[in-house]
């Protein structure tokens, strides 16, 4: 499946960075809408099946933030900088965990204003899993196009299950149009924030290792504090562990398979 990889980079090889960028992360954003769609037609997500994608992306967001963004960034930058990054791209995302109010369906409601509906607070859950996850997708597609380009589908892959997570609540209250349309507001909150990284590097290009760092730190704090909590204590922690495991074996052959010339 290399040939996919270097069709796709050749078309965007001589395109400006911020254009080649975001046509990348455009890929996690059109599939997070397509997860979206089925609340139009009045499907329902189980607890069981929610848990199980959470936890698939879960095995997906861990082995990217190591074998495309961690180790790259100690390789080019050194261990302190890449240690810096990583602390700083955890903390960044506790912050946004502090300030925007959101609902934990095992921890219940964080945050300040914490009187909003209980359907708003987790689509904007989700929204803050979306930031780390774009971040990542930019900071690889700086780094080096194909790696982007296999993050971008990996994650892709897991925000279609995640786009209905994030409609379906909303369907009771709001009704199934706004909720498809907070779902694809989550896509593209995820490809802005993949903007983050290439415009710290335009301005200091010796940046790039610390941006991959910052985003495999913020990554893994997604996962450790918030993901996984979510997935367990369901009674669902088999099928749970198994997405993790599918998640992780999955993004291992696709990097694999995708960066194989």
């Amino acid at each position: 499946m290399g040939w996919v990889t270097e069709v796709i980079v050749k078309t965007f090889e001589e395109a400006p960075l911020l254009l080649r960028v975001l046509a990348v992360s455009s890929i996690p954003a059109v599939m997070t809408a397509i997860g979206s769609i089925p609340v139009l037609l009045g499907s329902k997500m189980s607890e069981r099946a929610r848990d199980t994608s959470m936890g698939f992306a879960a095995g997906v967001m861990l082995v990217a933030s190591f074998t495309s963004l961690l180790i790259p960034a100690v390789e080019s930058g050194g261990p302190l900088s890449a240690t810096l990054g990583f602390l700083l791209g955890a903390a960044l995302i506790k912050g946004f965990d502090a300030a925007l109010p959101h609902f934990h369906w095992v921890k219940g409601m964080e945050g300040p204003h914490k009187q909003i509906k209980k359907e708003l607070l987790v689509a904007l859950a989700m929204v803050v899993h979306n930031i780390p996850e774009g971040m990542a997708v930019g900071a690889a597609a700086t780094r080096n196009l194909a790696d982007g380009l296999v993050i971008a589908l990996a994650i892709g892959m897991q925000d279609v299950p995640e786009g209905l997570a994030v409609a379906l609540p909303l369907v009771p209250g709001k009704g199934s149009l706004l909720a498809f349309s907070v779902g694809i507001m989550s896509g593209v909150a995820e490809a802005l924030s993949a903007l983050i990284p290439p415009l710290i590097v335009e301005h200091v290009e010796a940046a790039l290792p610390f941006t991959s760092a910052l985003a495999a730190g913020a990554m893994i704090y997604v996962v450790v504090h918030e993901v996984v909590p979510e997935i367990y204590g369901h009674e669902h922690d088999e099928p749970s562990t198994i997405g993790f495991f599918a998640g992780f074996i999955g993004m291992l052959l696709l990097d694999t398979l995708l960066s194989a010339g």
